[in-house]
């Protein structure tokens, strides 16, 4: 099943997150590190990104994405299927498929996986110390 997770990139994540915990979303502390925040509502989530991380991405900047609780090779094949172009990429995170919307918008549709989460939030932290 797949998940819309918007994923907005900010300067500051904890300001961010208590501002978007205070609209009513929930945060989800086990699948969030110091650069990334992850918080749920009924009908999707959202993620809150440091932007300063984020290969490009300036503060403001959202980019629609999916959760996915599926194997990725299954999305894979589905898109295949579809006649659609996509690429499977290795993430901080896990991994993700990128595939182009009719507008030309990359969508991204993320396999996370907390363990990957976890040791990449620790290299960053270790660089920044």
């Amino acid at each position: 099943m797949l998940t819309v997770l918007p994923i907005r990139y900010v300067t500051d994540v904890d300001a961010s997150r208590r501002f978007y915990a205070g609209l009513g979303l929930a945060f989800r502390p086990e699948l969030s590190v110091d650069v990334w925040a992850q918080l749920s509502a009924d009908a999707g989530a959202l993620g809150i990104h440091d932007a300063a991380v984020s290969k490009g991405r300036p503060p403001g900047t959202v980019e629609l994405g999916f959760a996915t609780d599926e194997r990725l090779e299954d999305v894979a094949m589905r898109l295949a299927d579809a006649g659609q172009e996509f690429e499977l990429v290795d993430e901080d995170f896990g991994r993700s498929i990128r595939v182009v919307d009719p507008d030309g918008v990359t969508i991204q549709i993320q396999e996370i996986d907390p363990d990957t989460v976890r040791r990449s939030a620790a290299a960053l932290k270790k660089e920044r110390d």
